[in-house]
């Protein structure tokens, strides 16, 4: 056992706790870090999973990640490339058909189904776009807070919101509108507004269901439709691209950053306690006892993990206890990468093509997304599951030997709670499911890893699989997020932080909840 001291103790070191370090460490703070596994990046890395045969393990795509954080951060000095697709989506149908999207291409692809929707579509991307630029420029400031305290406390909070409110009525009654649709309506509601096929809506609202258990007629979907477009790859808005080398490029850039401002980063550092004094976080404790005293103490874990587990109970409020106990976490996914002999030929669109490097998206219709969630939650999946297929060895050959490939497969749905004992039928299932769009894909299998909720959940912290530490509906976002009260990223035990993906603005690799966190450690550290 051995004792240190420090400024900032930070329990995590996937990529949001490297860039709270970062900015942390830049100003001149001493920063420790305590990564629980041997490798820093928490669900953004890259492993080998079959000999010669790496790939991101479970965050598997580039475009949230946030500028600023690239430019602050230097990345790309520190190694980081990111390579964009060749072709943004590909979706092949039952009929032969298929839908190839992409910069040049969406247009003229959906005047295949419908001439009438792809006139519409120049004029919804552009409204998206309106209501995804004002809250892209929210994501790294913190949401106005609910404080108690009478009016002097509140004062900060009060005009915050009166800020946040002439921006949003700067946008005019229409879009103001459009922002109301996305919050509070489904994304199947607010596509069938919009479009008559059903390629163009299963293509949109696939969005509205990546790592959320839910039907695309889910109150609130829209929103999670909304998350995914606010990212942009190399100054593209709502591209989406690849990592050379894998997400594990990403945070391995950060840790370089991190260690060039001195932060010290301990691996194979699993966290047992948060260490408390007079009802304050003064440190953290480690499950082979050493101790690290701080005068902050800020968590990139799920906030779940964080109360449930590491912090006394008796210092925390009852209240507070009481919800975080109803803090809903869980997502419908089930994560695979697989080991290729061959590239997969498509009965839709056969041989190689720029549609091998898109995501490739077999759920054919909202209907189809609809029934699967509604399986799954019956039976625990769905026997018509929705995949969605990423083959980065066709933009990067450095994953696999000469000639083979990787892919990663991103499924719903699946329960929550999926047992192990149903990972290899399930993990069967959604190979079966390529291979019915593409003849011959099983057999060129050679391996495989599969992770189920619960192997997420074990391995990566995401309890229920949750790829965003917590759901993203109404009840849990902005200033709710993880509970009201404590948007502003200070948790209800005196210096006690959070700064992952539970905190504003959620899930996704953005680095903008480790930005955010940041701020708030300067500003109590540090005071004028």
């Amino acid at each position: 056992m051995a004792q240190s001291q420090t400024d900032v103790v930070i329990l995590g070191g996937g990529h949001n706790g490297l860039v709270c370090a970062f900015y942390l460490a830049r100003v001149g703070l001493k920063v420790t870090v305590l990564e629980r596994r041997g490798v820093v990046g928490g669900a953004a890395v890259t492993e080998e999973f079959h000999p010669g045969f790496r790939n991101s393990t479970a965050s598997y795509t580039v475009s949230l990640l946030n500028p600023r954080v690239i430019a602050d951060m230097e990345l790309a000095r520190h190694g980081l490339r990111v390579v964009e697709r060749r072709a943004a989506n590909f979706l092949p149908f039952d009929d032969g058909r298929y839908l190839l999207t992409g910069e040049g291409r969406t247009q003229a692809e959906v005047a295949k189904f419908s001439v009438r929707d792809s006139e519409r579509l120049p004029d919804y991307e552009a409204r998206l776009e309106t209501v995804a630029a004002i809250l892209r420029d929210l994501i790294l400031t913190p949401p106005p807070n609910v404080v108690e305290g009478g009016w002097l406390a509140a004062l900060p909070e009060m005009l915050k919101a009166a800020s946040l409110g002439r921006r949003v009525s700067g946008l005019g009654l229409a879009a103001q509108r459009d922002l109301l649709d996305l919050f509070a309506k489904s994304a199947g509601d607010w596509l069938d507004g919009w479009f008559e096929s059903d390629p163009i809506k299963a293509l949109f609202g696939f969005d509205s269901v990546v790592g959320h258990y839910a039907s695309p007629y889910t109150p609130g979907s829209a929103y999670v439709l909304l998350h995914h477009v606010f990212g942009e790859v190399n100054g593209k808005k709502g591209a989406w691209g690849h990592a050379i080398g894998g997400m594990g490029a990403i945070t391995q850039a950060m840790a370089a950053a991190c260690a060039e401002q001195g932060v010290d980063i301990r691996l194979d550092a699993p966290v047992a306690e948060v260490l408390t004094e007079k009802g304050r976080a003064v440190g953290a404790v480690t499950e082979t006892g050493d101790v690290i005293r701080a005068r902050a103490v800020v968590s990139n874990l799920h906030p779940r993990l964080l109360f449930d587990r590491l912090v006394d109970p008796a210092v925390v409020p009852a209240d507070f206890t009481e919800r975080m106990g109803r803090y809903a976490s869980g997502s419908g996914t089930f994560r695979m990468n697989l080991a290729l002999s061959e590239l997969p030929r498509f009965t839709a669109l056969p041989g190689a093509g720029d549609h091998l490097t898109a995501g490739i998206i077999i759920a054919p219709t909202l209907a189809y997304m609809d029934r699967a969630h509604a399986e799954a939650r019956l039976n625990g999946w769905s026997s018509k599951p929705i995949v969605e297929m990423l083959i980065p060895s066709t933009l990067d050959d450095s994953l696999s030997p000469p000639g083979q490939h990787v892919a990663s497969l991103f499924c719903q749905h699946v329960a929550p709670d999926l047992s192990d004992e149903h990972r290899d039928t399930v993990a069967d299932l959604m190979i079966e499911t390529v291979e019915a769009h593409a003849p011959g894909f099983k057999a060129s299998v050679v391996g495989r890893l599969a992770l189920g909720p619960r192997d997420l959940e074990r391995r990566f912290g995401l309890i229920g699989g949750d790829i965003f530490h917590g759901r993203l509906t109404l009840d849990q976002l902005f200033s709710a997020r993880p509970v009201l009260g404590h948007a502003d990223h200070r948790m209800p035990v005196p210096g006690l932080y959070l700064c992952g993906s539970g905190a504003h603005p959620g899930g996704g690799v953005t680095g903008a909840p480790g930005h955010n966190a940041a701020r708030a450690v300067l500003k109590d550290l540090r005071p004028g």
